[in-house]
This record gives structure tokens, sequence and C-alpha cells, in this order.
């Protein structure tokens, strides 16, 4: 590896980053991250950092997770690559398969299609929902219901049913068919309420209005995440989910449940739909799969759909749809190990009592700073929300987001800005200590950025 020089010399000067604009990082270049261990991580000047973003969602089990780091390496002596298309498929994949079944069992799925990552499993779901109302008469049945401020990836499919014009307004026009709903969220929305019920409620009033207006029978499915992640973190009541999960059973509509970042524990239960106590006919996810060591994804199969599928003996159910590093052995090899050391750690619960730790603290530091609007979160998934005047929940400025962050990494601690949002989703073993060395590197970001 170059030196420290070199890296520093060269930093975004010849690649793109990705959700970044590339004037910006040439001439801001990002942070260096040269090394992690436990849930820290140093960076190119040798600064050892809280991580509290967990990489992106994804390193639940930390940095120094050995039982993962040696099944990639074994799997890479004894098998580095071979292709899971028609006709081949390796040991690893099967023996994953077989845990995944056994893992999402409570939440009614019973197969699964491995894929690369998160942005894959979402445009996954979403062609396997038009194919099974194919196969099971209904063609007519291809447009998609989700929510605004929903977060689905980036690709042509899963950037068309994101709910942020920030991930959508550089690529229009988008795949035809898409209409969104507004977010649950408490704190900004349409209703003039901030009781959640109500949300719910007004929401899935629109949904049943909406389908009235397009048409049951032209709807394949509605996409949600359990709690949506990028959008801010927010929270939705706890009968929201079950009110569409009804309205789809209602109306013949696939519920897709995206959980690249809900799935194996971070919202202190197992997955985001057994939060809420829904089972999805289709789940998303990715991440935590493998700890953030390998990109790998999968997306989980209802009963419902497998039958049609596998009942099926035309040349339309044949899935047309797969990746080259689609259930890949070392990343398979990588996921099995993880959801051992998942189960073992019992990171989902972990994560409920941490997660409780964190909101409440958020919650005393929107009590003393002015800059807070909003502090909300569900297990180890988090955010504040910065405004300029609380009254009118004017967003704060770029300026003060950026001294919140940069205060908050000289404290040490790494924290991650969207928008005028500041979301927190570090490992699921942190500890109550790790929750007051985050909570401190706020308030000092928080006191610093007052005066910007």
């Amino acid at each position: 590896m170059r030196d420290s020089n070199f890296l520093m010399e060269n930093n975004a000067r010849h690649v793109w980053h990705p959700m970044a604009h590339p004037a910006e990082m040439r001439k801001n270049p990002p942070r260096i991250v040269a090394a992690a261990d436990g849930v820290e991580i140093v960076d190119v000047h040798g600064q050892r950092l809280l991580d509290g973003v967990g990489g992106l969602w994804n390193v639940n089990l930390g940095y120094s997770c050995d039982p993962v780091k040696q099944a990639i390496r074994e799997q890479l002596d004894d098998l580095p690559y071979y292709s899971a298309f028609r006709g081949t498929t390796t040991s690893p994949l099967i023996e994953l398969s077989y845990e995944l079944a056994d893992w999402f069992k409570e939440d009614g799925l019973v197969r699964s299609f491995l894929t690369s990552g998160g942005s894959d499993s979402v445009e996954t779901a979403l062609r396997l929902a038009r194919q099974y109302h194919k196969l099971n008469g209904q063609p007519e049945r291809t447009k998609f219901i989700a929510l605004k401020k929903g977060y689905h990836g980036t690709h042509f499919g899963g950037a068309s049913v994101n709910g942020n014009s920030n991930f959508r307004r550089a690529y229009e026009p988008l795949l035809p068919g898409v209409y969104h709903l507004p977010a649950p969220f408490t704190y900004r929305n349409p209703f003039n309420t901030t009781d959640g019920a109500e949300i719910a409620s007004a929401i899935a009033r629109q949904f049943e209005e909406e389908i009235a207006f397009q048409g049951a029978d032209t709807i394949a499915a509605f996409i949600m995440e359990p709690v949506l992640g990028a959008g801010g973190v927010i929270v939705p009541h706890e009968t929201f989910m079950p009110l569409m999960r009804a309205v789809c059973d209602k109306h013949g509509i696939l519920l897709i449940a995206d959980e690249v970042i809900t799935a194996f524990g971070r919202t202190g239960a197992w997955t985001g739909s057994r939060l809420w106590g829904v089972k999805p006919d289709l789940m998303c996810t990715a991440k935590a799969i493998t700890n953030g060591y390998f990109p790998f994804g999968a997306v989980m199969i209802g009963q419902k759909v497998a039958d049609v599928f596998e009942n099926n003996d035309s040349s339309l159910g044949s899935i047309g749809h797969g990746y080259t590093y689609s259930g890949h052995p070392v990343g398979a090899a990588a996921a099995i190990a993880t959801l051992k050391e998942t189960k073992r750690l019992n990171v989902a619960a972990n994560a409920a009592v941490r997660g409780e730790e964190l909101l409440a603290g958020l919650l005393l530091l929107q009590e003393k700073h002015e800059l807070v609007g909003d502090a909300r979160g569900k297990g180890l998934m988090c955010a504040l929300e910065l405004v300029s005047d609380r009254k009118t929940k004017a967003a704060a400025s770029k300026q003060v987001v950026q001294k919140v962050y940069d205060t908050a990494y000289e404290a040490g601690v790494m924290v991650r800005t969207s928008g005028s949002n500041i979301i927190l989703s570090p490992p699921l073993i942190i500890t109550a200590e790790h929750v007051e060395r985050i909570l401190s590197a706020l308030d000092a970001g928080l006191s610093a950025a007052a005066g910007v």
C-alpha cells in the first residue's frame, strides 16, 4: 500500500464517489479511513473514532468478527468463485439457502434469491412481483405504490420507487406507473397532526383512494421500509404496516418489505416486519447479511409467491434475471458465518436496549439545543433533525450541519449527515459507554454549531 502522503495527494482526484458531487469532493476531499477494529475506525492520520455509522448501516458485528473473516479466507482457498446460473451451484449457496429459510421462517418466507447487494435485491423483488401476477393470470398488474421519503436503492427500478427527489431528479424520466403516498412522519406530514395513529389511518385511506383511481387490477406491489432509513429514520406508528398489509390483502397487491437496513436486528427485532407483526410477500435484504465484509444480498420469498412460480410449467415461469455474482460462494460462506455470530451474540436484544439509551439521550439533547427540531429512532437507527427555527421547522444550513459533523469527528465519533439530519447507525455490539461517547460528541457538535 502507498504511504499516507500519496493517499492524501490523490484523494478524490481519480475517482467519483457515490452519493457525492464530484466537484465538491475535489474541493473538500473525504476522510480517509485506514483501519478498523472492534467498533472503532482509524483514519489516515491515526485518529481513532467510534463508528456511529456502522460502515453504512451494515457492520452490525463490528470490525473484528474473526469467524466471518476466517470463513472468507477458507472459502477463497476452497472455491473463490463459480456461477449459480442454471446448471451449476456451490456448497455454500445450498447451505446458506437452508439457513435463510430457517432464519426467516417466522416471517413466512420460504425461498431465497441471492444478489450482490441492496439495490439488486430491490430490483429483483420488483421484477418478481410483476412476473408473479403474469403467471397468476393478471398481466396488467404492473404498477407500484411506494412512500415519499422512502429509499430503495439506485437501479432504475429502485430509483423509480424512491420517494426522495435527490435520487430521482437528475435521472428522470424513470419507470412509469409508480405512485407515492405520504410518509408516516409525525414531525413533517400533510395531515396537520402529530398523532401517529391518525397519520397511519390517513395514509391507508389515501392508499385505498389511489387503488380505486388506478384500478386494483393494475397494481403489482406496494413497497416500504418498516422503518424509513435514508429518508431520515422515520419510525411509523405501530399500526401503519399492519394497515398497509390489510389494504394489500384486500386488493390482491403484493407487499414488498425493503429490509436492506432493518433485517438482522437493527430495530431491536430480528426483522422490521416482525417488529410490526407483519408477514410480507417479498423481503429485500443485504448489508448486515455478511456484516459488510462482502457485497451480498438476498430476496426472501413468501409461500404464496413461491407456489405460483413452482407450480408453473410454462416458459414464462423461468426467471430471466440474475447477476454474475448471485450466490457468490465467498459471500455465501461469509453470510453463513455472520448469521451464526449474529444469533450467538443476540444483537437484536442489545440493539433494543442500547437504542433506548441512545434515543433517551438524543431527546435530552433536543431539550438542551435549539438547533434540534426532532429526535427520533427505533433500536440502533436514530436521527437528529436540525432546524434554524423550531416554529417554522426550517432546515438548518449546510454549514451548521457540517460544523456538528466536524466537531463530533474531532471529539472522536464518526456520524453521518443527510440533508439536515444527523443519522446514527452504530454496530449492534456497542455498550452503554459507547452510547455516552456518541451523545457527548454530539453535544459538543451542537454547542459549536450554535454560533455558526
